[in-house]
């Protein structure tokens, strides 16, 4: 019999690096808990850490083999590694011969491991001999990157976690903390709570959880943060809030930068952001003359055409106060990937190259060439992420190489992706999930080891590397990433530098990792004093961590020294811009994205359980009333939403968090889910000059309701991860047709139902027939079936035993949320099945779940609330709050609520 075995590792989702002890029996993770040792979360995990090993349940919908098109029309067929290999090998290689070195691409992402990531870099950049490698981190830090850069003279940032508990001003922009680095939000809370005086002010045009807990909300109008950020600056030189000597002795460009905000006085830019000149005012004030202030920010800031601005105006205030390089202070971007910063780290960009060294600089690149031992490496600066993507609808690209990342759900302006796909002469998808959007894509699948099963690196949001350790092997055939770059390399080099020595000499990831770390010697991170062993024997460390140290750099520039050739922080006078989507008559509406609290990215994870649905079960477009009134829409109803890139349909939710003027979508939900590719389908394409970072947060659209008259709903009960994917699978295809269409589970891991939603414009009985299939609901005793013609209404339930086991309603769904609590609650049927379809057979209908670690949902916290229970009381009779406390600032929100109202 397998004996239990506990491996220490990391999560896969943020940025945070939160280490997790990864219980496992035999080649299964039978759980998951927070590592107490980790100095990123000393134990703590968000909801979706905590539910990682659930996810990895069953291997359903994994990548198992290799596969390949034989013809770009035909099936993925099972092929062979060393015939997958050969075969990806020579495709490229004689690509690079016809059309040379640029007309391939490589797109990796953030969730790849440091030594996966230094693999591809060293294929693209040192044997291609194209820089044509960038990631999906360009959607996610590289504003953020080359505001730092700029400003500060290298990548990174200057601060740390312990800086959370320092901090006696907080300023949070453009994130929405409580959902997306839930553990860093609940450390802000206790060290808010262990000193009462500590101020937060939140910048998001929504109320969010996070924003309902501030001090001070500046619910700005979407884009106007460089204007925010300059009035401030020129209210504190007005009352001469500054650090002169700071300034003085260490930063140079101010008077540039003091000019330019001269004209930006607190009113004005109040008037462009749309709020109260004194609350701008006290922000400033809060701001300057705090002991200490830290600034927390993320896409708010980061995905915008204007994000290097953003960041750059942000950082600007840091330097003109002096709040940087001392504990609590300095401007902190919060990475959302887990190892972006890794993927930066080894150059795998096509901006930069390896430790932090540039494409532009000739002599970099003679050091990485002789490092490498190749001729050169080309002074070309690749394509970034977007233009990627056009180059290869454009032509000029032939063949892309897509790795452990999803650009068919990800980019902006998704038809022109599609199509781009579409137009290529290659692609190759090397991925864990069969499953995505991008896969239907692929002529080659390469199957890819996922979280639990790799080994090597990350790098967190602090600068602080931590180890990554298989608890299980890979399923099926699935390899870890580095060794299937490396050994489609050697082919690779074979067939275009015959007789070179070998540039991909790995049997372990421990030999990459010695390589990257002796390229980062003498450099701003240099790792040189860093091993394995090293991280095994003492635990995650910080960089720099040179050749004799015997520790890291928790700060950087405490000695006001910055990484510039001067050594001094340079002010960038950056001036507000309006969004580059401006809304009009035509589009009058802001379209603002991010995320939900249980769900991460595109769900090809978190969206195999049901738990992770519990919380926001399904699509929706947010609006405040007074807008839906005045075009006489109402709550639940599907709404068109077209921008000058796409159309979009949705049901509507309304909700005052959002001011008038603005509507909200959560970026998670994709093809697998949606009969479209979700919210990018109308997100526009500008990105910004410098970062080349897309506006994903901002778009113009319209909003108009729908004529979709003929509703359908379906339900049907799964038991266990494997039957719920399967189904899923069955079903999904029957989403295109649809004028909207969405899959959605509830319940929870021992009982779950899956559902359909979906509306056309017209009865289509055959559409209808195969759902009927794809449910099984084939003529037999076990199921019941009402037709109506006349009216398009059909009705169909089926029993298992004595259990109502599955339904659909078409034309009249009215019943369809009690059938499926029905199921879901797996109760014997009683009575005649005659009643299935009369209004008074069922049972009430279930509300939205707030604690999903506990099943506790919002109708029960509600009457607490109404017997005078605060967050203490629910926590203690209750549960919610009490595991890993994601659902504390909603709990914390719905009884500031109930004060307020009463």
């Amino acid at each position: 019999m397998d004996q239990p075995r506990t491996t220490a590792s990391t999560c896969c989702y943020c940025g945070v690096g939160c280490g997790v002890l990864i219980d496992s029996v035999g080649d299964r993770i039978v759980g998951v808990r927070g590592d107490p040792d980790h100095p990123a979360n000393a134990g703590r995990l968000c909801s979706k850490g905590l539910s990682l090993a659930q996810t990895a349940q069953s291997h359903a919908g994994r990548a198992l083999v290799p596969s390949w098109r034989p013809q770009r029309d035909a099936p993925l067929q099972p092929v062979d590694w060393d015939a997958a290999y050969d075969h990806v090998a020579t495709r490229l290689a004689d690509i690079v011969r016809r059309h040379g070195p640029d007309a391939v691409a490589f797109y990796v992402s953030g969730q790849l491991l440091t030594e996966d990531y230094y693999v591809f870099n060293k294929l693209a950049k040192g044997l291609v001999g194209t820089n044509n490698i960038d990631t999906n981190s360009r959607l996610c830090m590289s504003s953020a990157v080359t505001a730092y850069k700029l400003a500060l003279g290298a990548d990174g940032p200057p601060t740390c976690y312990e800086d959370l508990d320092h901090a006696h001003t907080v300023l949070i922009a453009g994130s929405n903390m409580a959902y997306a680095h839930p553990v860093l939000y609940r450390r802000l809370e206790a060290a808010r709570e262990a000193r009462p005086g500590t101020r937060w002010i939140v910048v998001d045009p929504r109320r969010t959880d996070t924003a309902a807990m501030a001090d001070l909300h500046l619910q700005i109008q979407p884009g106007t943060d460089v204007a925010l950020f300059n009035g401030m600056l020129h209210h504190l030189i007005w009352e001469g809030w500054l650090n002169p000597a700071h300034i003085a002795d260490h930063t140079e460009g101010f008077d540039a930068v003091k000019r330019l905000v001269r004209d930006t006085t607190p009113a004005a830019a109040a008037a462009v952001c749309g709020i109260r000149e004194r609350d701008l005012c006290d922000a400033a004030e809060w701001f300057a003359r705090s002991p200490a202030t830290l600034s927390l920010y993320c896409m708010g800031l980061n995905q915008s055409a204007r994000g290097t601005d953003k960041n750059l105006a942000l950082i600007n205030l840091h330097l003109a106060t002096g709040q940087i390089g001392r504990p609590g202070a300095g401007p902190f971007s919060l990475t959302g990937q887990p190892n972006a910063m890794g993927g930066r780290e080894v150059g795998g960009m096509a901006t930069m190259l390896a430790a932090h060294r540039d494409i532009a600089n000739e002599a970099h690149r003679a050091e990485v060439a002789a490092f490498w031992g190749v001729d050169q490496v080309s002074g070309r600066t690749g394509l970034t992420a977007v233009d990627m993507f056009d180059a290869l609808a454009a032509g000029q690209v032939k063949a892309v190489w897509i790795v452990c990342t999803n650009p068919a759900h990800s980019l902006p302006r998704l038809e022109a992706v599609r199509q781009a796909l579409r137009r290529a002469e290659l692609v190759i998808v090397q991925e864990a999930y069969a499953d995505t959007d991008t896969v239907a894509f692929a002529d080659v699948l390469l199957p890819a080891a996922s979280w639990g099963e790799k080994e090597g690196t990350v790098t967190n949001s602090e600068r602080r590397i931590s180890r990554v350790r298989p608890a299980v092997p890979p399923p099926g055939e699935a390899r870890p990433d580095w060794r299937i770059a490396a050994e489609i390399g050697r082919r690779m080099q074979a067939l275009l530098k015959p007789g070179t020595p070998d540039l991909f000499p790995y049997e372990h990831p421990g030999r990459i990792f010695e390589e990257h770390r002796a390229l980062t010697r003498g450099r701003d991170l240099d790792i040189g004093g860093l091993d394995y062993g090293l991280l095994e024997t003492q635990g995650p460390q910080q960089w720099p961590y040179p050749a004799g140290a015997s520790q890291g750099l928790a700060r950087r520039y405490t000695d006001g020294r910055y990484a510039t050739a001067s050594g001094r922080a340079c002010f960038q006078p950056v001036a507000y811009r309006p969004v580059a989507a401006a809304t009009s008559a035509r589009h009058p509406f802001h379209l603002t994205t991010g995320r939900l609290r249980d769900q991460w990215h595109g769900m090809s994870r978190t969206g195999r359980i049901a738990p992770a649905f519990s919380h926001a079960p399904e699509p929706t477009l947010d609006m405040h009333p007074a807008d839906a009134a005045r075009r006489g829409l109402a709550e639940g109803e599907l709404v068109r939403i077209q921008s000058r890139d796409g159309v979009l349909v949705l049901p509507l939710r309304l909700t005052e968090d959002l001011p008038s003027g603005s509507v909200f979508a959560a970026m998670h939900w994709n093809g697998q889910f949606l009969n479209s590719g979700g919210v990018n389908e109308v997100c526009n394409a500008a990105v910004d000059p410098r970062s080349f970072q897309p506006e994903l947060k901002h778009s113009a659209v319209r909003i108009e309701k729908t004529e979709l008259g003929w509703r359908v709903r379906a339900a049907i009960r799964v038991d266990g991860q494997a039957q719920a994917l399967a189904r899923r699978a069955r079903l999904q295809p029957l989403l295109a047709p649809c004028g909207y269409a969405a899959l959605g589970m509830r319940g929870d891991m021992q009982r779950a139902v899956l559902t359909l939603t979906a509306a056309l414009a017209t009865v289509d009985e055959a559409w209808l027939e195969a759902v009927a299939q794809a449910l099984d609901m084939d003529a037999s005793p076990d199921v019941l079936e009402y037709r109506d013609g006349r009216r398009g209404v059909r009705k169909a339930a089926r029993w298992q035993g004595d259990r109502l086991d599955a339904f659909f309603l078409a034309g009249d769904v009215s019943q369809a949320d009690a059938l499926a609590q029905r199921l879901l609650d797996g109760a014997a049927w009683t009575g005649s099945r005659l009643r299935v379809f009369t209004p008074d057979s069922n049972g009430g209908i279930r509300d939205r779940i707030v604690c999903q670690c506990q099943g506790v949902p919002e109708s029960a916290i509600q009457a607490a609330i109404t017997r005078g229970a605060d967050v203490p009381a629910l926590k203690m009779t209750l549960g919610c709050g009490t595991v890993c406390g994601s659902c504390v600032p909603e709990l914390s929100r719905l009884c500031a609520g109930s004060r307020l109202s009463a």
